[in-house]
């Protein structure tokens, strides 16, 4: 068999210029935000910091469902890939932790969530009063919010941690003690994810936009966190390629992930699409109204988030030879990071500014060097994980079947 020619400890070295590049793009961030703080723009610089912390939190926990979802159908054409989607994992721990503080620090400053976190909403006798607004205090309260988003975050920690800490046990001892822990692990992770990702949506991104309320917007979100977790997945293995690492690596495996992004990516369409069609259909001002903001203030966003996230992986993918070329996927895969950059800065901007108009947002150094920022510590994060420990599951019990993974 090939598999022998193969070296099982083969070991990432996180030096040169990719740790230069990540450590410019964390300082590029810093001062972005600093500029952003110092020019007063305050209620801009949360939201570029709740746009990123909150794609930084989703990429990194679908690393974790993507780990959950191999150990749970007992996939075989992945073992060979799987220490990159633990390095994402785990990485959630410190994406949690930025994440929880720019929103606690947006509510206690009252530059996010003011639609419904603010006073006199819920007193009747306030000339502020807002009936619908108090008729979801129960769940739309501070405690209550924060707690949720403490309890969801820490369970998804916990797994996606986990998930990698047995995976490199059985490095150590081989054996199926730990890969049966994984799976049965894994189905749990799976199911409490599977309820909670949408209420985690609804509390992060929806209740910025209070009076509005839609069923679907968590499974939009949900394909968009997974498709973006894939994408990212797929640039990292094909710059490990081109760099010399993983050979073992072949078009077979570039053709799944071009698989999954190429069908995920028309998921998300579906959604998005299914959520437009039925707002659009129904014309009940209270839900139109979060179009309305998008087509009257942010109309050129509405079109380029359908050009990047729809039209360019369907139309570039299409083709079997496409999804197994290293450059036509890397392509794709950077385009769906940057359309869902903008699919996020759409659902946030116009909810986080009074009345959805672009007085106070825009597109600029802020956004720019504030995205740079995370993709920098993104970067730094995850590939200081990704070099603590070979780059291969060497104990992973379909291992063998990887490495002659052929389509």
């Amino acid at each position: 068999m090939a598999t022998h020619h193969y070296n099982l400890s083969e070991q990432f070295e996180f030096t040169g210029k990719a740790k230069i590049l990540s450590i410019v793009g964390i300082v590029i961030g810093v001062l972005a935000i600093a500029y952003g703080f110092l020019t007063d723009a305050h209620e801009r610089t949360f939201a570029n910091l709740l746009l990123m912390a909150y794609y930084f939190a989703c990429v990194c926990m679908s690393g974790a469902f993507f780990l959950a979802v191999q150990y749970v159908a007992q996939a075989g054409w992945s073992a060979s890939i799987l220490r990159v989607p633990q390095a994402m994992a785990k990485t959630l721990p410190i994406a949690v932790i930025i994440l929880l503080a720019v929103i606690g620090l947006g509510l206690y400053t009252h530059n996010l969530y003011h639609h419904w976190h603010a006073e006199g909403l819920t007193d009747p006798n306030s000339p502020n009063y807002d009936k619908l607004i108090d008729g979801k205090s129960a769940f739309l309260n501070v405690p209550f919010f924060m707690s949720r988003q403490v309890i969801f975050l820490a369970i998804y920690s916990f797994f996606a941690v986990k998930l990698s800490q047995w995976s490199a046990q059985e490095d150590l001892v081989g054996g199926l003690n730990y890969y049966r822990k994984s799976f049965k692990n894994a189905c749990i992770f799976l199911v409490i994810y599977g309820f909670t990702t949408p209420i985690f949506a609804f509390d992060t991104i929806m209740s910025l936009e209070a009076h509005w309320f839609s069923t679907m917007f968590g499974w939009y979100n949900f394909a968009a966190m997974w498709v973006s977790s894939l994408a990212t997945i797929a640039i990292i293995i094909i710059l490990l390629r081109k760099a010399g690492y993983m050979s073992w690596v072949n078009n077979s495996h570039l053709h799944n992930l071009g698989q999954f992004i190429f069908g995920f990516s028309i998921f998300w369409t579906y959604v998005w699409f299914a959520q437009f069609l039925l707002i659009y259909y129904a014309n009940m001002s209270e839900e139109t109204v979060y179009f309305y903001k998008r087509f009257n203030n942010y109309e050129a966003w509405f079109y380029i988030n359908l050009i990047l996230n729809f039209l360019a992986p369907v139309l570039l993918l299409m083709d079997r030879d496409s999804k197994r070329s290293e450059n036509i996927l890397l392509t794709v895969s950077i385009v769906v990071l940057c359309g869902h950059w903008v699919d996020y800065y759409q659902m946030i901007m116009p909810g986080v500014f009074e009345f959805g108009t672009k007085s106070g947002s825009g597109f600029g150094i802020l956004e720019i060097g504030t995205a740079l920022g995370f993709v920098g510590l993104f970067t730094f994060t995850v590939l200081s994980s990704l070099s603590k420990k070979p780059l291969i599951a060497k104990n992973h019990p379909f291992l063998q079947e990887s490495l002659n993974h052929h389509l």
